[in-house]
């Protein structure tokens, strides 16, 4: 009995070793028949994408993203302690990349952007050249635009700003925003959308507009809501900028937005209108202003713009769901902004994020409120009671004489002693001249000083602290969904994502 159980065992394992050869063989030989569709990838054969979707949260690691998820599960379940994830986070593929440039392990966007578009590393400032300053990369934009694929680039900053320019232009310094805008024009990607452009006539404002430019090279110039809403992929080559512009001429933060508001999302939902085609597309998507969120420290305003990328990534999600075996998604960060903590000092163990729900304005709005006190007050006249109102008003918070301090929503919003001297020190800075300004970098950060102690205050409260007004050197995920997606589990460089694209689409 023994001896026969082994025969059948010896057989089965014998006929699973001929069904493996036999499975290695058909899919080399289906490789070799298709290799137009499939890409042999290290031992794996992959999917070649179609279509390809690059989401970057400007400044966004995981704090950000779990910050988000914190937030969103505190309002939806007040008195449990669960997450609501993003969607983006349920992907089914994770990376962790690391974003050190070429002379610091503290990176700004032009280089970390110019390692995941291009694949090297260079300095800080630099665009689209390797570390020389001089040796220009070739883009996977750029790549993918010779083989016929349409390309689109959507930032919700100035699409001359250091994230989207990565993607067309070679310099040595970001600044040079003309520059990078005539590289834009003569790019012949097929769509740009969302904010603006920085110095569209030069620094002199007498260089050739570049708007003209861009007309002159084909391209369908509107900021008007009815026209980018009716884009299609008859629409021809176009820039579609966002009728609301905030500030440097990018789109609002979403806690800024209203109902008429054309959001990030939107701009997705357009550019697949415009770019679907029978070749395939690539879009880089970009939420830039996660990064200038974090600069400012401004939490409630960091986590809004996240939740917005979310929504915009949620429409490449359901062209995926049209698309499931043609479409590949990647979502991450290029740095991470701030050293955003979920937990600080004061609060211990514990956080309160619902105190976020209070704030009803960005820092930005805040700072355009402050202004028209300052256009109407002299500084010898400026009373910071003059603003307790507006600042109950758009953050909630309130002093120990406020009538409403005995509801019991409030009792967590009050100004302790400590706080409210804080913000009698951070108004009389604000109301002076800013020559005049105590110069303090560690405390308000070249920021409006009442503004930035507002947001601090709010943070404390709810849980969330800060390190930095800068960047800092933590690694960023990478979520991935779609064709080829399993190539970017793992950990591995932010060069890597660029690398990792041009193997799976078959480039060189």
């Amino acid at each position: 009995m023994k001896k026969t159980k082994n025969i059948i065992v010896l057989g089965l394992a014998s006929l699973l070793i001929m069904s493996s050869l036999v499975g290695c063989s058909t899919t080399k030989e289906i490789s070799e028949q298709n290799n137009e569709s499939q890409i042999k990838v290290g031992q794996v054969i992959t999917k070649k994408p179609k279509y390809v979707f690059l989401f970057i949260g400007d400044g966004m690691s995981h704090t950000q993203v779990n910050a988000a998820q914190v937030y969103n599960g505190t309002i939806k379940n007040k008195d449990k302690v669960k997450l609501e994830k993003l969607g983006f986070t349920q992907f089914p593929v994770i990376g962790n990349a690391t974003t050190q440039n070429a002379t610091s392990f503290i990176t700004d966007s032009a280089a970390a952007a110019t390692s995941i578009a291009g694949g090297v590393k260079t300095q800080s400032g630099v665009i689209g050249l390797a570390s020389d300053k001089k040796t220009k990369t070739e883009t996977i934009a750029e790549k993918l635009k010779k083989e016929g694929y349409k390309v689109g680039v959507v930032s919700s900053v100035a699409l001359n700003h250091a994230t989207p320019a990565a993607f067309y232009a070679h310099t040595k310094s970001r600044g040079n925003y003309y520059d990078i805008a005539q590289q834009m024009a003569n790019s012949n990607f097929d769509y740009f959308a969302g904010g603006a452009l920085l110095n569209s006539k030069g620094l002199d404002k007498k260089q050739k507009d570049t708007f003209d430019i861009l007309k002159e090279k084909g391209y369908k110039i509107t900021n008007d809501k009815d026209e980018i809403m009716s884009l299609n992929s008859e629409s021809g080559k176009v820039y579609a900028i966002n009728p609301q512009i905030q500030d440097s001429f990018a789109m609002e933060y979403s806690i800024d937005s209203d109902k008429d508001s054309i959001m990030l999302n939107n701009f997705v939902k357009k550019g697949i209108d415009v770019l679907d085609n029978e070749k395939g597309f690539f879009m880089m998507v970009e939420s830039g202003k996660i990064d200038w969120a974090g600069h400012a420290n401004d939490a409630m305003t960091n986590i809004s713009d996240v939740s917005e990328l979310d929504k915009a990534v949620s429409e490449a999600v359901k062209f995926a769901n049209k698309h499931s075996d043609e479409t590949l998604i990647l979502v991450t960060g290029d740095h991470e902004t701030g050293g955003m903590s979920i937990g600080q000092a004061t609060t211990g163990y514990d956080t309160a994020f619902d105190i976020l729900e209070n704030q009803k304005i960005s820092y930005v709005e805040f700072n355009e409120l402050l202004n028209k006190y300052k256009e109407k007050t002299k500084e010898k006249d400026a009373k910071l009671e003059d603003l307790l109102p507006i600042i109950k008003e758009n953050f909630g918070l309130i002093t120990k004489d406020d009538k409403d301090v005995a509801k019991k929503d409030n009792k967590n919003l009050v100004v302790s002693d400590h706080e409210y001297k804080k913000l009698q020190d951070a108004f009389k800075e604000t109301m002076k001249e800013k020559d005049k300004r105590k110069e303090d970098e560690v405390i308000y950060g070249n920021y409006e000083p009442l503004s930035v102690t507002l947001t601090h205050i709010m943070n404390n409260k709810a849980g969330i602290g800060w390190t930095s007004y800068s960047h800092t050197g933590v690694p960023v995920p990478v979520y991935a969904m779609g064709a080829s997606s399993e190539v970017f589990n793992g950990s591995y460089d932010n060069t890597d994502i660029f690398k990792k694209l041009v193997e799976v689409c078959g480039l060189k």
